[in-house]
Parts: C-alpha cells; sequence; structure tokens
C-alpha cells in the first residue's frame, strides 16, 4: 500500500512485521538510525489537537535521521482559514515532504488526502472514524504486556460510538483466531454499522453490556482498554454523560481483574481511571504511551523502504521486518 489510512489496509503478516520492528527499535533505546530516514522529511499536518500521536511521530522521524515540518493547528494557522481545500494542501505539502502525517475532524478526510497526495499519507486520526497507528500501537502494547496471540479475551470501555481508537483495535483484533470482544457502553452508544459489520465478517465473538463491572466481572478480560467521554463529538446538549460513572475504573474493579490483566487507555484520560490506581502493575497506559515512538519508527521506515521516492509501500516491511 501506498498509504496508511485504514486497519483495513494491514493483514496479519504485516501486521506481525510491523510488531518485530518496533521490537528492534525498542531495543535500540532510542539510539538514532540514520539509514532509515536519513534525508527524509516528514510533515505533521493536525486540524486538531494532538500531544502523543504528533509528537510519538515527531520523536519518530528525527529517532530514524530525518527532520520534521510541522504545524498543530492547522485548522486556525494554515490557508484552511483562507477557506483552501484539504485537496489543494495536501497537493502543496506533499511538493515539499516525502510523507504527510494527517489528523483531521472529518470522516474520511486521510483517504481524501492520499486521493491527491503525491507522497504517503499516514491517518492519525479523522474524526470518529479510524485511527490505525494508535491500533498497531496498542496491539503492540497487549504483545508486551499480556502476549498477542489467539484466543485473547478484550473488553473495550466508554465511548464505543464515537472512539476512533476502539473502532481501529477492534478491526486490527479481528486478524487473531478466538478473539472475544466485550464493549461496555451506555444504551445506543454502540459500535458503528460498518465496524459491527467487519467483525461479524471476521467470526468475531461480540457482546455488549451496559456497565464496566459487567465487563470486568462476566468475562474478566486479559486486556481492558479504557477511553473518555469523547465530549467534542456529542451534540450540544447530550445528557449520557450523567451515566459515566458506569465507566470508570474503581480501586474495587481493578481488583476483581486478573493478575495479567493489561489496563490500556490511549489518553488523555479524565475520570474514568483514578491518578491513584497508576502505580498498580496492570496499568500499562503511559508504558503505551511511550510504545508509540518505536511503532511509529517501524511505519515510517516501512514507508521509507518503498521503491520510488514518490510512491512507497509498507507491503515491504514483511521482508524486512
Amino acid at each position: 500500500m501506498n498509504h496508511l489510512v485504514s486497519c483495513d489496509q494491514i493483514d496479519r503478516p504485516t501486521l506481525d512485521a510491523l510488531i518485530r520492528s518496533a521490537d528492534r527499535f525498542e531495543r535500540m533505546a532510542g539510539r538514532l538510525n540514520p539509514n532509515e530516514g536519513e534525508g527524509r522529511l516528514l510533515a505533521t499536518l493536525f486540524y486538531e489537537p494532538s500531544t502523543r500521536t504528533r509528537l510519538s511521530f515527531e520523536a519518530a522521524q528525527y529517532r530514524l535521521g530525518g527532520q520534521v515540518l510541522s504545524t498543530e493547528a492547522a485548522g486556525q494557522f494554515s490557508s484552511h482559514v483562507k477557506g483552501e481545500s484539504l485537496e489543494d494542501t495536501i497537493r502543496v505539502i506533499g511538493s515539499y515532504a516525502d510523507a504527510i502525517v494527517l489528523r483531521h475532524p472529518e470522516a474520511g478526510a486521510a483517504a481524501r488526502a492520499a486521493a491527491v497526495s503525491p507522497v504517503p499519507v499516514i491517518n492519525a486520526g479523522d474524526g470518529d472514524n479510524e485511527h490505525p497507528t494508535q491500533a498497531v500501537l496498542d496491539l503492540y502494547t497487549i504483545h508486551r504486556e499480556v502476549g498477542l496471540q489467539d484466543g485473547l479475551t478484550v473488553a473495550l470501555s466508554g465511548d464505543v460510538r464515537h472512539s476512533r481508537t476502539i473502532h481501529s483495535l477492534a478491526r486490527l483484533l479481528a486478524l487473531y483466531k478466538g478473539i472475544e470482544l466485550v464493549f461496555a457502553h451506555p444504551e445506543n452508544q454502540g459500535l458503528p454499522a460498518d465496524v459491527s459489520a467487519a467483525l461479524h465478517a471476521a467470526g468475531v465473538a461480540v457482546t455488549h453490556v451496559k456497565t464496566l463491572r459487567e465487563a470486568v466481572e462476566g468475562c474478566r478480560p486479559d486486556v481492558l482498554y479504557m477511553t473518555r467521554l469523547q465530549r467534542e463529538r456529542h451534540e450540544v446538549g447530550a445528557t449520557w454523560r450523567e451515566d459515566w460513572r458506569e465507566f470508570c475504573l474503581t480501586p474495587e474493579l481493578l481488583g476483581r481483574l486478573k493478575n495479567h490483566t493489561a489496563v490500556l487507555h490511549p489518553l488523555p484520560r479524565l475520570s474514568e481511571i483514578p491518578a491513584a490506581l497508576d502505580a498498580d502493575p496492570r496499568a500499562a497506559y503511559f508504558r503505551q504511551a511511550a510504545y508509540g515512538v518505536p511503532v511509529r519508527m517501524a511505519i515510517l521506515a516501512a514507508l521509507y523502504r518503498g521503491p520510488h521516492p514518490a510512491v512507497r509501500s509498507l507491503s515491504c516491511v514483511r521482508a524486512a521486518g
């Protein structure tokens, strides 16, 4: 593939190779590896706020020996304010950089950008649609914390309807056999139809429950994936946040998890995980954030190994990983 827009572009061999590559970069402990990215320019174009995704991509690019062009508030400080289309912006930035990392508030924006870009586009989140590199990072975290394997039980809690991280993670987990996914969410706030259809087509065992307690006590998951209430994606006046307390992890619920369960969160968190739980060895979310650098190094390196400077492919990561 020439771009990374959707998890649908990632198959099991590619994912396995990216994980092996990330392991290699993790073992380097942050040392520069200029053979992978020397002379490359990465543009990070973010129309929505970001801490971990933008900075981990930029850190990854620098660790690979490359450089970065960045705008962190493109919705306010770019020609978007003057009415320039996303397509025209991408065409221009693609003439400056070797790859573009794009975050945009509109679902489908990454695919629109990829359709006109002369260089690879990496989807860093498009509205409430997908966040494929976060999903690779999440699976890498499971690999490091629990062991990524067939037959895992994963509970995903919170704003299931609007969480692009949940949508993408569920799609990639479907690559594994015997996976059981338990979604804990308020009534009428379940998965979008396209994600549900993809999981059904893959034969994934899916359960929906109405509280985090039901998920923890009912399936005792190997992985508990927590998410925040995505206030920015709800209609003005939405009231279901009153039920948010049913999706907060308490010391008592944490005590009911298995000793090996990994508690993940894409961050930022609100009240769904109290800071008092951070010291528990099962709380893996800050380690998860740190893994973002080697994982995104692996993704960038895969794109940069492509056959042509303007048309690079992730497919070659299978042999190189």
